[in-house]
């Protein structure tokens, strides 16, 4: 790697502490910005393989654990719940003690409850190595992208990112095909277990060759109350949403109330501290909390229809997981192709016409893939209801993520991408956890299965036309949309974790 004007090997301008945002200068061609590239793509490419392909896994898994409907939602919602609550204290620890140890430690977490998950020889084993998995998760995802930010030249920020997007998109596009092979030639085990050698690498790149950042501003003390409540409430409300499923009982009328409780204690916490993992002062914007709230619903849709869809080709119309997890691949493709188009066109007509009508063509696209059943073929019915999904998220999602971007302060841009990083995953809990409760979702027998499915879609749908006048109420028809953040959401894992510096916000 070339020097830098200090002398230093890797081409950054270095203090007592660490490199701050605003003295970095790794360009984009040089040998020193294709390693960070190659650490950070690696890195978050494997969260994103493993959360595509479990989906697909959900029936062998179920059959060889002897799982019910709750063990399956648990295996999802488990890893959901740890990532939704601690993304915010992942990116403030990273700010604090360093985003690169943050990343390695993240990534070794993810691996070793990924060894956990292979080796599980319980539902109940797999759902805790699926937590821990989660928490791993929330070191490494927000860390990727704040490495990216806190590293390269302000000229050259926007390349990296835009190639960490789809090399990373790659990883999504990719999951669905590898994982059903896996699946349907080996075993479910092996999705976990791949990771292992991929992730061993990423580690010894990122060590050997990711320069260290912190920020210097950040407050001295992470906010560790503010995560355990907002973990327990989450956790206290899936477990009542899917074990109190068709009845409740006292237990889980006793989790709701206590998941409750807590949330509410998490609210009380950030008003009185005065170094908040969520400053709620951020909800004053009318815009922002608007474009949450849409996220929440579009997200809620895209978890259902990945959650749902994928059990009934397999339980009712006999797909195998390879052709299961490769029935959604035109959504990524979709994605992937027209996402930064979608935000170009954003940025000439606003923000809240797509934001309007992406909500209401996700829904259009979950009422077709509600006409999936028994006997439906792929190309008359999967196909064309996955591309009117697709062109629905298309549509939304980059001006969606820009938007909340542009509503916020400099010093509140990097805690704002979390929580609509937060918001995405909150909404996939949901859908997991919601959903069948709603419906009465049963797995019994095929039949059974397919009512429910089409109910649980109807209502995901509802739930997205909602998000849709959300927007339409909410989100101005003129909003400045930073063109640096357009390359970050164009896959359906979109992790928009700081697309810009932000040395003052606590959040990743």
């Amino acid at each position: 790697m070339m020097g830098g004007r200090d002398g230093s090997r890797d081409g950054l301008v270095r203090d007592g502490r660490g490199v701050t945002g605003e003295a970095v200068g790794v360009r984009y061609g040089s040998a020193a910005g294709r390693w960070i590239l190659a650490a950070t793509v690696l890195g978050s490419g494997i969260a994103f393989l493993d959360g595509t392909v479990v989906n697909v896994a959900l029936p062998a898994i179920g059959e060889d654990l002897d799982a019910g409907l709750s063990g399956l939602q648990w295996t999802l919602d488990a890893y959901l719940v740890t990532l939704s609550a601690l993304l915010l204290l992942g990116g403030s620890l990273g700010d604090l003690y360093g985003r690169r140890r943050m990343f390695v430690l993240g990534l070794i977490g993810f691996t070793v409850a990924s060894a956990l998950c292979g080796a599980a020889p319980s539902i109940e084993l797999l759902i805790g190595a699926r937590a821990l998995q989660g928490a791993g998760a929330a070191l490494l995802v927000p860390g990727s992208l704040a490495i990216i930010s806190a590293s390269f030249h302000a000229e050259d920020r926007g390349r990296a990112v835009g190639a960490w997007s789809g090399l990373a998109g790659v990883s999504t596009a990719i999951g669905p095909f590898l994982g059903g092979w896996l699946i349907d030639t080996v075993s479910w085990r092996l999705i976990f277990l791949i990771n292992v050698p991929l992730a061993a690498v990423a580690v010894v790149v990122a060590t050997r060759h990711v320069p260290e950042t912190r920020d210097l501003t950040s407050k001295p003390r992470p906010d560790l109350p503010g995560a355990a409540t907002v973990s327990l409430g989450l956790a206290g409300l899936a477990y009542a949403l899917i074990e109190g499923a068709p009845v409740m009982t006292p237990t889980t009328w006793a989790a709701a109330g206590a998941g409750l409780a807590f949330l509410a204690a998490f609210v009380l916490i950030e008003a009185r501290r005065p170094d908040p993992m969520l400053p709620l002062e951020i909800f004053r914007s009318r815009q922002f909390t608007g474009a949450n709230l849409t996220t929440l619903a579009v997200y809620t849709g895209l978890g259902g229809a990945t959650f749902l869809l994928v059990l009934q080709l397999q339980l009712v119309l006999g797909y195998s997981a390879l052709e299961a997890g490769a029935s959604l691949l035109p959504v990524t493709v979709l994605m992937l192709a027209l996402s930064s188009r979608a935000g170009n066109l954003a940025q000439r007509v606003g923000p809240r016409l797509p934001m309007t009508l992406g909500p209401l063509v996700v829904a259009l696209g979950l009422v077709l893939f509600a006409r999936v059943e028994a006997g439906s073929a792929y190309a008359t019915s999967v196909l064309p209801s996955a591309v009117v999904f697709g062109l629905g998220l298309a549509l939304t999602v980059a001006p969606l993520t820009a938007t909340v971007l542009a509503s916020l302060d400099e010093r509140h841009l990097g805690v704002g991408s979390g929580v609509n990083n937060a918001a995405a995953r909150v909404a996939g809990l949901l859908a997991v956890a919601l959903l069948p409760a709603l419906v009465g979702l049963d797995t019994g027998s095929p039949a059974a299965f397919s009512a429910g499915f089409v109910d649980a879609l109807h209502i995901a749908a509802g739930i997205c036309v909602t998000g849709g006048g959300v927007a339409l109420a909410t989100i101005r028809t003129a909003t400045p949309v930073p063109d640096t953040v357009l390359a970050d959401v164009s896959h359906p894992c979109h992790d928009p974790c700081r697309a810009e510096p932000s040395p003052a916000a606590p959040g990743g």
